[in-house]
């Protein structure tokens, strides 16, 4: 019997296929809701989700379980409500501090000070503008680790004298040098200075959202860094890592306390500083792509919906055009529930091809935006994976009245209406 019933429902399978291709307008028509629907859903679900992987990625990038000690607060939000008054005369971070911060801390691990200016360098007449030019302390490394393809890191020596020494980015190299392996031991201007080229730092690409953006930078010793610039105008900054097993949310705690003592606040006094954790950028990015992801489920259900009734309608002319054959299936004993699983399988079927197109339109779609956005867009198993059991759905739910129409004929008024 279950011979039989595999028997009939593949000769059913391939009277379908034969059908499809007959009346392949039929057939598109009624496929392309399925086809646009798994399209707008695996397509937002394949960009946003390559876009937030992206963004996160440069954002743990600025220090995992770092919190960065500033007279700004990074999350109050920007424009008109931005409460401007509440942190202009806020004292900006000093690099004294740094010090009293890793006496006072036990759950920091490394604590850097950090300036910085955009201003240009200059090598033989070749001017470069709008360079990054950070001077770090010797922690920064072991907070934001670099990568150097050329040459060498700064030593510790040359941290503590504050020597004239520099590192720069692929990019600075390249433009000044024509190639990035030829700025070693090369001296370029900066501010009227000259400073020798210990190292380039390995090429990241571009950024998204800023960050440090190190493929444009020059890194110089603190030391000798506030020698030519203003460091009270050079947008100064601390940045505390914690222990590995420290919560970046214990780590913030405990430095709420050393800062407030630190600056000599009463109980009573509000908190003149802010201490910016990295941990909660991540959790906002994540909380915006919530609604990126809901708006393109939402596209994707409207045409979902118009696929399942262009399916629904190709399955209802399919039992009509095939009710002799089910007569006579029934007839020479295939059960009612042989014929609703060749229908139902069927209609699945239909959703399933439908589902594969709308696949491989996001494929070339990820292909196109990879080398527009400069970063990886790509279709994951699971999203795969989840076109499929979609289209299986949409295909069982569209396909079950036609099928139980189907399903339930009386074989003798199915033959006769042949």
């Amino acid at each position: 019997m279950l011979r039989r019933s595999i028997e009939i429902i593949t000769s059913s399978f391939k009277m379908a296929l034969q059908e499809l291709w007959k009346n392949k307008l039929r057939t598109f028509l009624s496929l392309f809701g399925i086809t646009i629907g798994i399209f707008c859903i695996i397509g937002v679900l394949a960009v946003v989700g390559s876009l937030e992987r992206n963004i996160q990625n440069e954002v743990q990038s600025l220090g995992t379980n770092t919190i960065y000690i500033d007279k700004w607060d990074y999350t109050a939000g920007s424009g008109s409500e931005y409460p401007w008054w509440k942190y202009t005369n806020r004292p900006l971070p000093k690099y004294e501090e740094v010090k009293h911060i890793k006496e006072r801390t036990a759950s920091a691990k490394y604590a850097a000070f950090r300036i910085r200016v955009n201003d240009q360098v200059e090598y033989k007449g070749n001017i470069l503008s709008k360079v990054n030019m950070y001077g770090i302390t010797e922690d920064f490394s072991f907070i934001q680790p670099l990568e150097i393809i050329y040459g060498r890191y700064l030593s510790a020596a040359e941290f503590d004298n504050g020597n004239s020494i520099t590192i720069i980015g692929n990019d600075v190299a390249e433009k000044l040098f024509g190639q990035a392996s030829l700025a070693i031991d090369k001296q370029v201007t900066l501010r009227g200075k000259k400073v020798l080229i210990a190292g380039v730092i390995k090429k990241q690409g571009r950024q998204m959202i800023g960050g440090w953006d190190f493929d444009q930078s020059i890194i110089l010793p603190y030391r000798f860094a506030r020698s030519v610039m203003n460091e009270r105008r050079a947008d100064p900054l601390i940045m505390v890592q914690g222990h590995d097993n420290v919560t970046s949310k214990a780590l913030k705690d405990e430095l709420t306390g050393t800062m407030r003592a630190i600056h000599k606040l009463t109980p009573v006094k509000e908190e003149d500083f802010a201490l910016n954790d990295i941990n909660d950028f991540s959790s906002t990015i994540s909380s915006a792509f919530v609604s990126l992801n809901i708006g393109g489920w939402a596209i994707a259900a409207l045409s979902l919906i118009v696929g399942m009734f262009g399916v629904a309608n190709i399955m209802f002319v399919t039992v009509r055009e095939r009710t002799g054959q089910i007569g006579l299936k029934k007839a020479v004993g295939a059960k009612n529930r042989v014929i609703l699983a060749e229908f139902l399988l069927e209609s699945a079927f239909l959703c399933i091809i439908g589902g594969l197109i709308g696949l491989l339109l996001v494929f070339l779609l990820t292909q196109l935006l990879t080398g527009a956005l400069d970063f990886p867009v790509y279709i994951s198993t699971t999203n795969m994976v989840l076109a499929i059991v979609i289209c299986i759905i949409v295909g069982v739910v569209a396909g079950f009245i036609p099928a139980r129409q189907a399903a339930r004929m009386d074989p003798v008024a199915a033959i006769r209406s042949k």
